[in-house]
C-alpha cells in the first residue's frame, strides 16, 4: 500500500516530466527568434483604369474610361539583424511603397526607409531609428541537414489579425539547393533555394525560416500553391546569401553589376565546322579584355565554354542566365573546350568598371 506522502510527491514529479516534455526544441527557438520578428505594413499608390460616371459621355460616346490614384495597403514581414534598426526582408514586400511602418511584437512601431534593394534577388533593407532592438541571430545555410526541423515565423493574414505577435509553424527542411524557372519577362532569380513544408501563407514573405537552435536559416520567400494557401511545399532564400546581398546593399544601396571581361558569340552549324567542333554545344569567347578577371583565369580568344556553375551551356541565353544573381567577389567556374582539350578555371567577379 502506498502511503499518501510518497503518491503525492510521484503526481508532483510526474507533472514536471510533462512541463518538461512540453518545453520542446521548437518552443525554445520560436522564443529565441520571435523578439526580433517585425510586421511590415506597406502603402502604395496604384493607377487603375475606371469607367466614366458622366451620364453626357456615356451617352454620346457610349462609356469611357479614365485613370485614378488609389492607395493600396499591404502586409509583409521581416527582422531585425542590428540593434541599431536595420531590417532585412524580401523586395516585393516593399517594391512601390510611399510609406512603411515597422511593427514590433512588443507592439513598438517605426516607421520604415529603403536603405536599398535589389529585385534580381528579391532582397531588400530597411532602417528604422531604434536603439538596443532585439536581434535575430543568423546561422549558416551551408550547414543544413534534409529532414531538419525548420520553423517559419511571421504574420501570416496579417491584414486580418489586430496583433504584432508573429506566428509560428514548423516543418522540416525538404531539399537544399532548388532552382526556379523563371517566368517570361521574370527579372527575379530564384536559386539555390531552401525547400520546407512549413506553413508559408501570404503575409509571411520576409520573415525568418529558423532551425532548433533559434538561428536564422532562411528568408520566407514564396510558396507553389493552386489554392493560394500552403501546400507543403515552401522556398526560403538561404541567409549565407542574404548576408553577402545584405552588405551591398547597405554599402551601396543597390547590388553591383558584374564584369568578366570576355565577350562571347554563339556558335552556327558553319562557324563549328571551320573550328573542327563537333557539336554547336556552347558559346565561343571571341575576345578577351587586357587585365580582366577573365584574362586572369587564364581565357582566350577561341575558347569554347561548355558550363558555368556546372550549369550546361547552349546559348548566350544560357550564359547570361548563368551569370544573372551574382554578385561582385563570387567566383564563377568555367568549363571549357580548347585544341580539343577540356580543361576548367575559376573566373572571381569584380565590379563593372566605371
Amino acid at each position: 500500500m502506498m502511503s499518501p506522502i510518497i503518491a503525492c510527491l510521484l503526481a508532483v514529479l510526474q507533472a514536471g516530466d510533462l512541463s518538461d516534455s512540453r518545453r520542446t526544441a521548437i518552443v525554445t527557438a520560436s522564443e529565441q527568434a520571435g523578439p526580433s520578428v517585425v510586421s511590415i505594413s506597406v502603402t502604395q499608390v496604384v493607377q487603375r483604369y475606371v469607367p466614366l460616371q458622366d451620364p453626357f459621355f456615356d451617352f454620346f460616346f457610349r462609356g469611357g474610361y479614365t485613370q485614378r490614384r488609389y492607395e493600396v495597403h499591404s502586409m509583409g514581414s521581416g527582422f531585425i539583424v542590428s540593434a541599431d534598426g536595420l531590417v532585412l526582408t524580401n523586395q516585393h514586400v516593399i517594391e512601390g511603397a510611399t510609406a512603411i511602418t515597422v511593427t514590433l511584437p512588443d507592439g513598438r512601431e517605426f516607421p520604415g526607409k529603403v536603405s536599398g534593394s535589389d529585385d534580381g534577388s528579391d532582397l531588400a533593407v530597411l532602417k528604422v531609428e531604434g536603439k538596443a532592438l532585439p536581434v535575430a541571430e543568423l546561422g549558416d545555410s551551408d550547414d543544413l541537414l534534409i529532414g531538419e526541423w525548420a520553423i517559419a515565423i511571421g504574420n501570416p493574414f496579417g491584414y486580418l489579425l489586430d496583433d504584432p505577435q508573429p506566428s509560428v509553424t514548423a516543418g522540416v527542411i525538404s531539399a537544399t539547393h532548388r532552382d526556379i524557372k523563371p517566368e517570361r519577362g521574370q527579372t527575379r532569380v530564384y536559386r539555390d533555394l531552401i525547400q520546407t513544408d512549413a506553413a508559408i501563407n501570404p503575409g509571411n514573405s520576409g520573415g525568418p525560416l529558423v532551425d532548433s537552435r533559434g538561428k536564422v536559416v532562411g528568408i520566407n520567400t514564396f510558396i507553389f500553391s493552386s489554392s493560394g494557401g500552403s501546400l507543403g511545399m515552401g522556398f526560403a532564400i538561404p541567409i549565407n546569401r542574404a548576408k553577402q546581398v545584405m552588405d551591398e546593399l547597405v554599402s551601396f544601396g543597390r547590388t553591383r553589376d558584374v564584369y568578366t571581361g570576355i565577350r562571347v558569340q554563339e556558335i552556327t552549324r558553319l562557324l563549328a565546322l571551320s573550328l573542327g567542333l563537333d557539336s554547336q554545344r556552347g558559346v565561343l569567347v571571341s575576345e578577351v579584355e587586357r587585365g580582366s578577371p577573365a584574362a586572369k583565369a587564364g581565357l582566350q580568344p577561341g575558347d569554347v565554354i561548355r558550363r558555368l556553375n556546372a550549369r550546361p551551356i547552349l546559348s548566350i541565353e544560357d550564359a547570361r542566365s548563368a551569370l544573372a544573381g551574382l554578385l561582385v567577389n563570387d567566383t564563377l567556374q568555367v568549363v571549357y573546350e580548347r585544341e580539343g582539350q577540356q580543361r576548367e578555371t575559376a573566373v572571381i567577379l569584380a565590379p563593372l568598371p566605371g
